[in-house]
């Protein structure tokens, strides 16, 4: 469906994406795989069309979270490989087969299962074995007392027909976080991965075609984890305390227009709860941008949007569909001109540490009726709107 409104949208910059992927390259060295992490629609910038752009510069793995996201990227034209990092239900094995999608085993149960279907289908399941070295969320447990069993259980899974463990990998908790004692844990993890996959590799006879560890935190920090193949996430998209310092820009700007202009006296309550009021006659402008498109109300009346003539305060709560912004002195705005809500101009990272948040978070909250515009070369190359036509 095209969206006919120049309400609010997102704008996708493909050749800042191309640009992020070229110097990431030339961070982790030609002997690196790189695998782009698509899941949760690429956190918002559209993953078929950031993971056609991904295979026509060369990327050598996509990930998503499940068989749906994965499914569709098949059905997009997207041929190169994916991997699932989340769980997939068993019945739909003969699925992950058909389209030839690697999944993640984390655990022996999951292992046994994938196995049996495979077997029942007559095919052959690529997998990629999870180790849980300190997340604490998926993965065969390793650390300490787990070592033993773990590694056991990681063969055992192996060894299994119908699989094809092609690779194994785990996931840092804190190697995009400050400190000695993230540093500390960030190497522990990195070492126990090293001595699985070491025990693994003597028992099973062989080596794993992929190994791979390094996240976005690793990718800027720890060279050393790169092994493989590397996972970068939110520095593909050029955010983040890291994007800076490697000369990564930001891929998605999201705008929205000034629909209405009032001005009110002073001692005027603005919007729900009357929680800002005007302390002399204040210029108000009403933009189409609210919680449902993704503006969180926790920034209610603590952050800016960018205008042409400079940042203009957000006032009073966060509505559904739309929020008020103070254009007082910014007589050069009127209804119509367009405002940033984060971009270039505006940056998300800013935005983020005032929701207490990241900006993964924000973009992936960017809803379904806000249109992405695609631009490549300096025009506009596609638009899609996700609202069922």
């Amino acid at each position: 469906m095209e969206s006919t409104l120049r309400r609010t949208w997102a704008e996708i910059d493909l050749d800042a994406l191309a640009h992020n992927y070229h110097k990431l390259r030339e961070r982790i060295g030609a002997d690196v795989k790189f695998l782009g992490v698509v899941k949760a629609d690429a956190y918002g910038h559209g993953s078929v069309q950031v993971s056609h752009l991904l295979q026509e510069l060369g990327a050598d793995y996509l990930a998503v979270s499940s068989i749906d996201e994965a499914v569709e990227l098949r059905l997009n034209d997207v041929t190169m490989p994916i991997l699932i990092l989340g769980h997939t239900p068993k019945e739909q094995v003969s699925r992950l087969i058909k389209y030839h999608i690697t999944q993640a085993v984390s655990c022996e149960a999951k292992a046994l299962e994938y196995s049996e279907e495979a077997v029942k289908c007559g095919g052959i399941l690529k997998i990629h074995i999870k180790v849980d070295t300190g997340m604490s969320r998926l993965g065969y447990l390793c650390d300490g007392d787990h070592f033993e069993t773990g590694v056991a259980g990681i063969c055992h899974g192996c060894s299994l027909p119908g699989l094809d463990a092609e690779g194994i990998f785990t996931h840092f908790a804190v190697s995009d976080e400050p400190g000695e004692d993230c540093k500390k844990y960030t190497e522990h993890q990195f070492d126990l991965f090293m001595r699985v996959i070491e025990e693994v590799e003597k028992r099973l006879g062989r080596k794993f075609a992929l190994r791979h560890c390094a996240n976005t935190g690793a990718v800027a920090r720890y060279p050393e984890t790169f092994l493989d193949m590397v996972r970068p996430g939110l520095l593909l998209y050029g955010y983040g305390e890291f994007a800076d310092e490697l000369g990564l820009l930001p891929v998605m700007t999201l705008k929205t227009t000034v629909s209405t202009i009032k001005i009110y006296p002073a001692g005027t309550a603005i919007s729900y709860g009357g929680i800002f009021k005007t302390e002399h006659t204040t210029r108000i402008g009403v933009v189409p941008y609210g919680y449902a498109d993704g503006f969180f109300r926790c920034l209610s009346n603590r952050c800016a949007l960018m205008t042409k003539e400079g940042p203009a305060p957000q006032r009073g709560k966060i509505c559904m569909d739309m929020c008020m912004i103070d254009l007082t002195g910014k007589m050069g705005v009127d209804v119509g001109s367009e405002v940033e809500v984060f971009g270039k101009q505006n940056s998300i990272n800013d935005l983020a540490a005032l929701a207490g948040t990241i900006p993964y978070e924000l973009t992936c909250a960017v809803s379904k009726r806000v249109p992405r515009i695609y631009i490549r070369n300096g025009k506009v190359v596609e638009k899609e709107l996700l609202l069922r036509g």
